[in-house]
């Protein structure tokens, strides 16, 4: 399953350290970027603006959220998270963080109504794009999920994931055509 809730990165590079970081400026970084350790701590960056919402108590739940998950409490990160999204519903990383929530428990059409969400919110939401291919994957839709793994790269070109699935399912749909 792909790492789309960006809770499996490293400790994330604090704002203070990077005070002239925009999103516009990390993706701007991100595109350019060829190198995979570098592009991944471009991506770091990004994880941890949207990780951070700008609220305490959004922040404090999302950790909550965080921890009922691991101690594998997955109705109470459920509720928690549902509490983030009313609270603060333009914070884009709590739907991405209940959508990946949904997909773990097997809830995959609410988990893609989460994606939805969070797309519209940041349409540059690579992990939340990773999390529909993960789904396309599971229902079996190679050519929406190649689609879906090529706007990853069109966002994050350096994705190692991404450019491995692109290259199996062009391989898998150019056999299935012949």
């Amino acid at each position: 399953m792909p790492a789309f809730a960006g809770t499996d990165s490293p400790n994330p590079v604090s704002a203070a350290s990077q005070p002239a970081d925009t999103l516009d400026s990390l993706f701007e970084e991100l595109k350019r970027e060829r190198k995979d350790s570098q592009a991944r701590r471009i991506s770091e960056r990004i994880w941890a603006k949207w990780r951070d919402s700008g609220s305490a108590t959004t922040n404090l739940l999302m950790q909550w959220a965080d921890k009922a998950v691991a101690e594998q409490k997955n109705s109470l990160a459920l509720d928690l998270l549902d509490q983030v999204v009313v609270l603060m519903p333009e914070f884009a990383e709590g739907w991405n963080r209940r959508a990946t929530l949904n997909y773990a428990m097997g809830n995959h059409g609410k988990s893609m109504s989460d994606i939805a969400r969070v797309l519209s919110l940041e349409p540059r939401h690579f992990g939340a794009i990773s999390g529909m291919a993960a789904i396309l994957a599971a229902s079996g839709n190679d050519e929406l999920e190649l689609r879906a793994w090529e706007q990853v790269l069109e966002i994050y070109p350096a994705n190692r994931q991404a450019q491995t699935r692109i290259g199996e399912l062009a391989d898998k749909l150019a056999g299935s055509r012949i």
